[in-house]
C-alpha cells in the first residue's frame, strides 16, 4: 500500500533542549578592524610587521616627556637659554598627527584632505579665519616644500610640543627666534638624541614604564600561524633594541614558543624604511657583531639587516598582493609599500579607540548636525525660489511702467498688484537669510562643540569639518584596513573576508 503524505511539524529556532537562545556576541567598537578595502585573508600568505607603536604600543606621555628631557640640554648647547627651557610647562597634550608646521611663520596648522587649512596657532594661540585666510588660503598651501613639515608619527609628537612651547615662552620674553633655525635644531637634537642613547637606552632600563605589554598580542600570532600564515618582522630599529624590545613583549608569552623568534618566519632589522620600499640595498645576513652578504634562500631563525622590497618579494616567492603589512607610520609603512608595491596594508592608530568613544558620545550632535545641513538646504531651495520670484516681479513691473508710458495701457491696478507681492517676497528673502544665519551660527557652534569632544585644540584626528583632515585622507587613501592595535584581529577568523562599507558619491546621498 502506497504510504500517505507525511506531515511535518514546524520547528522553532533554535532547537528547544540543543542551542541556548542567545545575542550574538559583538566585538566593542574600539576594537574592531575598520575597512578601507575589501580583503580576503584566505588570499594572503605571509603577513609582515613593523615593531615600534605596532607591535610595541609605547605610552606616549612618558615618550615624550623622556624626548623633552632629552633634547633640552642640547638645544641648551645650540644657544638657546637653559633656564628658560627648564621653565616651561611643555603642551604635551597639544598636538597630534598630522599636523603641519609652518617653519616660515612659526606656525601649526591643521588641514582637510583638499590641503584647505582649517585651523592654526602660533604657540598656543589660535590664529583667528583673517589670519588663517591672509596666509593660507589665498594661495594654494604646498605641504611638500621645504616652507612646511608634515607630523605623520607619534615619534614626532614631542617635536611639536617643543616648537609651540619654545614659540609661546620665548616670545612672551621678547626673545627673538628664527622659526625656520628653531624646528631644525629640535629635529637634529632629536634625531641626536635617539643616536646616543639618551632615548632608546632609557626606554630599555624600564620597559614597563614605556611600553605596554599586550597580552593578547602572543594569542593573535599565533592564530595567524595556526592558519597556515607566515610571519615577517620588519622594522628599522637595530638588532640589540629589537632582541630586548620583542624578548620583552613575546619571550616567555606562550609555552609553545621558546622565544620571540620562534614566531617569525623571517626578521628583518635595520631597514630603513621608507627605503626599503624605494632602493635596492643589499639585505645582510648578522653572524654575531659581524655582517656579512645574505645567502639565499633565505632561513628561519637568522637575523638580517637593510635589504629592499625587490629582493625580500624574490625571496619569499610570491607576489605582492599576497603580503599584508601592518605598522603605524603612514609615510614609511603605508604609503611607501602601497605606492612602491601592491603589499596589502593594515595600519595600527593607537589613538582610535579614544577616536572611536569620542565619535559614540557625539552621536546626538552628528544628528543634529545633519538635521541643520538638511534645514539649510531647505532654505536655500526657498530663497532661491523667492529670489527668482522678486527677479520675475520686478521685470513685470518694468514692462507694465515700459507698456504705460508708451501709451499701451496695462493700468495701474496690476502694477499696483506686483508692487505688493514684490515687497511680500523681498520681505521672504530677508527672513530667510536671517534664518540661514541662525541656522549657521548654530551648526559653527555645534561643530566646536563636537571638536571638543575629540581634542581641546584640534578637534577629530580623522576628520576635518565634514571633511577627512589631511591625515585621515591618507589613512583612507593607502591603508586596506585599519584597526588600534595587532591585537584587534584575534577576535576575527584568521581567514576573514574585510569588506569595506559602500562610498557614496553625493548625488547617491
Amino acid at each position: 500500500m502506497a504510504a500517505g503524505p507525511v506531515a511535518f511539524e514546524q520547528l522553532s529556532l533554535p532547537f528547544e533542549g540543543h542551542l541556548t537562545p542567545t545575542a550574538p556576541a559583538r566585538i566593542p567598537r574600539t576594537r574592531r578592524v575598520f575597512v578601507n578595502r575589501n580583503l580576503k585573508m584566505a588570499g594572503i600568505d605571509w603577513v609582515g610587521f613593523d615593531m615600534d607603536y605596532t607591535l610595541a604600543i609605547y605610552n606616549q606621555v612618558e615618550m615624550d616627556k623622556l624626548s623633552i628631557d632629552a633634547v633640552i640640554p642640547k638645544l641648551a648647547r645650540r644657544g638657546y637659554d637653559e633656564d628658560v627651557l627648564r621653565g616651561i610647562t611643555w603642551p604635551i597634550d597639544f598636538p597630534i598627527r598630522g599636523l603641519l608646521i609652518d617653519k616660515k611663520a612659526g606656525n601649526v596648522l591643521k588641514m582637510d584632505r583638499f590641503k584647505v587649512v582649517h585651523k592654526g596657532y602660533h604657540g598656543l594661540r589660535e590664529l583667528t579665519k583673517e589670519e588663517l585666510r591672509s596666509l593660507y588660503h589665498q594661495k594654494r598651501v604646498k605641504p611638500n616644500t621645504g616652507r612646511y613639515h608634515f607630523i605623520d608619527t607619534l615619534y614626532a609628537l614631542s617635536e611639536v610640543a617643543l616648537y609651540t612651547g619654545i614659540v609661546e615662552a620665548f616670545e612672551a620674553r621678547r626673545i627673538e627666534l628664527d622659526y625656520a633655525t628653531l624646528f631644525t635644531d629640535i629635529r637634529e637634537c632629536i634625531d641626536e638624541a635617539h643616536r646616543d642613547g639618551s632615548i632608546l637606552d632609557v626606554v630599555l632600563s624600564d620597559l614597563p614604564r614605556f611600553i605596554e605589554r599586550d597580552p593578547l598580542l602572543a594569542p593573535t600570532l599565533h592564530k595567524l600561524r595556526s592558519a597556515g600564515k607566515r610571519l615577517f618582522l620588519l622594522t628599522n630599529s637595530r638588532w640589540p633594541y629589537t632582541e630586548r624590545m620583542m624578548t620583552y613583549l613575546l619571550g616567555d608569552a606562550m609555552p609553545e614558543y621558546p622565544s620571540f623568534r620562534h614566531y617569525f618566519d623571517l626578521v628583518i632589522v635595520a631597514a630603513q624604511k621608507p627605503a626599503f620600499f624605494q632602493e635596492r640595498r643589499p639585505l645582510l645576513e648578522r653572524d654575531g657583531e659581524n655582517l656579512r652578504p645574505a645567502t639565499y634562500p633565505l632561513e628561519r631563525g637568522v637575523i638580517y639587516e637593510g635589504g629592499n622590497l625587490h629582493d625580500l618579494e624574490a625571496a619569499l616567492g610570491i607576489g605582492g598582493d599576497r603580503i599584508l603589512y601592518v605598522g603605524d607610520h603612514i609615510y614609511g609603512d603605508i604609503l611607501r609599500s602601497k605606492k612602491e608595491s601592491a603589499w596589502r596594508t593594515a595600519m595600527i592608530i593607537q589613538e582610535m579607540e579614544a577616536e572611536v568613544i569620542a565619535h559614540e558620545m557625539c552621536r546626538e550632535e552628528h544628528q543634529k548636525s545633519a538635521e541643520l545641513e538638511q534645514r539649510r538646504d531647505e532654505l536655500e531651495d526657498q530663497l532661491r525660489y523667492y529670489q527668482q520670484r522678486y527677479k520675475d516681479l520686478t521685470r513685470k513691473i518694468e514692462d507694465a511702467a515700459q507698456a504705460a508710458k508708451n501709451g499701451h495701457g496695462g493700468g495701474s491696478g496690476s502694477g499696483i498688484s506686483y508692487e505688493a507681492e514684490r515687497g511680500r517676497a523681498k520681505r521672504a528673502v530677508e527672513r530667510i537669510r536671517g534664518m540661514l544665519r541662525s541656522v549657521d551660527a548654530e551648526a559653527t557652534k555645534l561643530e566646536r562643540e563636537i571638536d571638543q569632544r575629540f581634542h581641546p585644540y584640534w578637534g577629530s584626528l580623522l576628520k576635518e569639518s565634514i571633511e577627512p583632515s589631511s591625515f585621515g585622507d591618507q589613512v583612507e587613501e593607502f591603508a586596506c584596513i585599519y584597526t588600534s592595535r595587532v591585537s584587534n584581529m584575534l577576535a576575527y577568523s584568521p581567514l576573514q573576508y574585510w569588506r569595506s562599507p559602500r562610498d557614496l558619491m553625493p548625488h547617491e546621498l
